[in-house]
């Protein structure tokens, strides 16, 4: 299942910076290990604000739901997951 996933980042603006500096690198390699898996198919970030637009690929929900919680920010994440199913006009379909 393919799902539109958009991350807002709410790390508090007074948080400790070096645990934000750890968390930003710590993120950067989980999502290198979701894209190798396979489950973070492309990644788009919002200009202006700390978030971004994805598209993620699970066998279910709630296999995305652990993929997604796995994220070192999660705690600060504000999460909208969107399913996506395939359309008989899209372009890309073969």
């Amino acid at each position: 299942m393919e799902f539109l996933v958009e991350i807002e980042v709410n790390f508090p603006p007074d948080g400790d910076p070096l645990q934000k500096a750890e968390l930003i690198a710590a993120e950067g390699r989980r999502a290198k290990e979701l894209a190798a898996a396979g489950i973070l198919r492309r990644l788009w970030r919002q200009p202006g604000r700390w978030a971004n637009f994805g598209i993620w690929e699970a066998p279910d929900a709630t296999a995305l739901h652990e993929a997604i919680a796995s994220l070192p920010f999660y705690p600060w994440l504000k999460v909208v997951v969107r399913p996506l199913a395939a359309h008989p006009s899209d372009p890309g379909r073969s």
